[in-house]
């Protein structure tokens, strides 16, 4: 009874990347949204015309151009809107909320890392989509092929949300609890 059939299994791990791309898109980091990624329908065309021109159909420009630059892509909102301040704004807001040197050491440390590790994971997830592309483009695909590089992509782009939330975490070490509050307040929470 506890045993997933495959096709449960693909549909999981299906939805589960279906549904990461989606939320990253919808909720991008505000200073990089993400583009249109089809043509409306109310110009007569289906929904995904043009796009399998892509190099990778699955992904954007942007969004490559997101994994290899270790944007935030919206991965880390959950710790942002709960208070939990991002390396990268804090240094944005240094001033604003008073950073020691050593306090700005720290972030740039922290961000630095994070960066590092972020861009890893993604050029990895960009090879995994490239993979699951190349399985349909050679008529290639199984059922068993799509699930186990759909679950190593949904895995690889969990890995690359722990990154970015992670980061996040370290701040709290860094800032006092007044600087906390400070930057919440100064971007908008």
């Amino acid at each position: 009874m506890n045993r997933l059939t495959t096709s449960t299994r693909l549909a999981a791990a299906t939805f589960c990347t279906l549904s990461f791309a989606a939320v990253a898109q919808q909720d991008a980091h505000p200073h990089h949204p993400a583009p249109a990624t089809a043509t409306p329908a109310a110009h007569g065309h289906a929904g995904y015309a043009g796009l399998q021109h892509r190099e990778i159909k699955a992904l954007s420009a942007q969004q490559i151009d997101g994994y290899r630059t270790a944007r935030g892509m919206g991965l880390a909102m959950a710790a942002e809107l709960n208070g939990y301040p991002g390396p990268m704004h804090v240094l944005e807001l240094a001033a604003q909320l008073g950073l020691s040197a050593d306090q700005e050491s720290k972030t740039k440390a922290i961000f630095q890392a994070m960066q590092a590790q972020a861009k890893q994971v993604g050029e990895a997830i960009i090879d995994a989509e490239r993979e699951l592309d190349a399985l349909f483009a050679t008529r290639s695909a199984t059922p068993a092929g799509i699930a186990t590089q759909t679950q190593r992509i949904a895995h690889l782009q969990g890995k690359l949300r722990a990154v970015h939330l992670a980061s996040h975490l370290d701040m709290m070490k860094v800032l006092s609890a007044e600087q906390v509050q400070s930057y919440n307040r100064l971007r908008g929470y």
